[in-house]
């Protein structure tokens, strides 16, 4: 027998009464929201939908050519005040109908201008799961194996990934799951800034001063300001074509002793280990040599190439002098399958990022019998809420955790093996055309290129035209540029799940086709 209609109440916040609502609360319609049956009948909609999609993704431009306002003027101005009529299939329609023609298709196996957001079943369907289940991990009592098992798998990749024990739990050190590397930077920035404050006096965080290279992503220099850093003080250190676009350990060493000189404080260091426009990677074991005069706090942004450290071949041009930063962040969903949002990040000290990010005040989140099973020599609780941000988190670790079981650590090889195999070559494709140079060493799976010009004084303006004629060819390849040093370059960044060699091949006749036909016009122009 289906229950009697219920009442919604209120409390009086001034004396406490409890009062009747006049509206009834139809508790069988609540109940159908999370029905078993409809959830599978719709569950299915949406999983033959994405089936379909990586099915027929070659039947998409990977950019679409829209203008904006194009789906704002399709859908109506008000949200609908009744539930439609088999809403669900209808929304599963536009979404075939109106949504996917106007997107960016990053699974596509000819998008080559981005680091990858790699997806994956094991990925996608985590993801599902974890909102299907909808927990809320802000602490070890909120959600007790959400808690242990991120424990479990940060630990599992940093042994994946061959990082130094001190920086895993194993090891007196520690990991979270965050959403990106941003947030990543700014949770180590404010640890680093609280340590040295506490230090020297909370009045002189005027004096603090951050290091970087011009090619370090822009995350950062938002973060300090922030943290509370001033503009001035974020020190963007120029890196030359030489040096492979790397920070200069004389350099930053010179950099941090006229600060000191000048009365300020030398605070942090990011490093980092595959730099956006190029896969430059910093000297980190020398930076940290440098830093450490200062007691600065060194962290590895390694968002894109982190991944590579699965490979031993590869691991060499990474993890060099990493056992002696104190934090290090890299994106499981850029390369590791782990499907979107999945930064990891470890710190050598995590009692550094509680004191900055902790909070004691909540009582209500507290658990009196996890402190007590702590204070009697049990294992301490780990927080999350004090690792982050955020309060509410999501329970990224069952997603990683899926992927490191279904595909295992040389499953993982395999696939970014795969990606540095076609990016090699596509690399040797390029060497083999004296119309084109490589701009800069490839060491992962990007490739940074440019078409020789007769005329060095429009070499950039050249390329510029050979990028957008790329980019509109039908059914071709997509892909970016980079101006470093004030060279332009294409960027061909090999990473969709989806690409196979035969894309590659395709991508660069689509290259050698309008490198033609550009060239052509000049001579006939000339």
């Amino acid at each position: 027998m289906a229950p009697a209609p219920s009442h919604c109440h209120a409390t009086n916040g001034n004396n406490g009464a409890i009062a009747a609502a006049d509206t009834p609360v139809k508790t069988q319609h609540c109940a159908r929201l999370l029905d078993a049956d409809e959830f599978r009948r719709q569950g299915r909609l949406v999983v033959d939908l994405i089936a379909d999609y990586y099915a027929g993704m070659g039947e998409y431009p990977v950019h679409p050519t829209v203008s904006p306002g194009f789906l704002r003027h399709r859908l109506p101005a008000e949200p609908p005040s009744r539930r439609e009529p088999d809403a669900f299939a209808a929304a599963m329609q536009d979404v075939r109908d109106l949504i996917l023609p106007g997107l960016t298709h990053w699974q596509s196996p000819r998008h080559f201008a981005h680091f990858p957001a790699s997806s994956s079943t094991a990925g996608a369907l985590g993801e599902a799961l974890a909102a299907g289940i909808n927990v809320v991990p802000f602490t070890w009592a909120a959600s007790p194996a959400a808690t242990e098992l991120e424990m479990v798998v940060v630990d599992w990749l940093g042994k994946a990934l061959h990082l130094p024990e001190r920086l895993l739990f194993a090891g007196g050190g520690g990991g979270s799951i965050l959403g990106t590397t941003c947030e990543a930077i700014l949770c180590a920035l404010v640890a680093a800034r609280d340590r040295k404050l506490a230090a020297i006096g909370e009045g002189r965080i005027g004096d603090l001063v951050v290091y970087c290279s011009d090619q370090t992503h822009f995350a950062f220099c938002k973060a300090a300001r922030i943290a509370g850093i001033r503009r001035e003080h974020c020190r963007e250190i120029p890196t030359y074509r030489d040096d492979a676009f790397a920070l200069s350990p004389a350099a930053l060493r010179a950099a941090m002793r006229r600060d000191a000189d000048a009365g300020l404080v030398p605070l942090f260091v990011c490093a980092t280990v595959g730099t956006t426009q190029t896969t430059a990677v910093d000297p980190v074991g020398e930076l940290c040599a440098a830093a450490a005069p200062h007691g600065a706090w060194v962290h590895v942004d390694a968002a894109y190439a982190g991944s590579a450290m699965v490979c031993p071949e590869l691991r060499g041009a990474v993890a060099g002098g990493v056992e002696a930063v104190d934090s290090f962040s890299m994106n499981a969903h850029k390369w590791l399958l782990a499907n979107n949002d999945c930064c990891v990040m470890w710190v050598r000290t995590p009692s550094a990022l509680v004191a900055a990010l902790g909070t004691d005040q909540e009582y209500i989140l507290k658990d009196a019998a996890a402190e007590t099973a702590a204070a009697d020599g049990g294992e301490g609780v780990v927080d999350y809420k004090d690792w982050g941000i955020t309060l509410t988190r999501r329970f990224r670790a069952l997603k990683l955790w899926l992927v490191l079981r279904c595909y295992g650590v040389e499953g993982l090889r395999e696939h970014v093996r795969s990606h540095v195999g076609m990016a090699a070559a596509f690399e040797g494709m390029v060497r083999a055309d004296a119309r084109f140079e490589v701009v800069t060493p490839r060491r992962f799976a990007l490739v940074c290129f440019r078409l020789r010009s007769p005329n060095k004084k429009t070499a950039n303006e050249l390329n510029r035209r050979l990028l957008e004629e790329v980019n509109a060819a039908s059914s071709g390849p997509y892909m970016s540029s980079a101006n470093v040093g004030g060279v332009y370059m294409l960027r061909c960044a090999v990473g969709s799940t989806l690409t196979e060699e035969r894309h590659v091949r395709e991508a660069w006749k689509v290259v050698q086709d309008r490198a033609t036909s550009i060239l052509s016009k000049m001579e006939i122009i000339m």
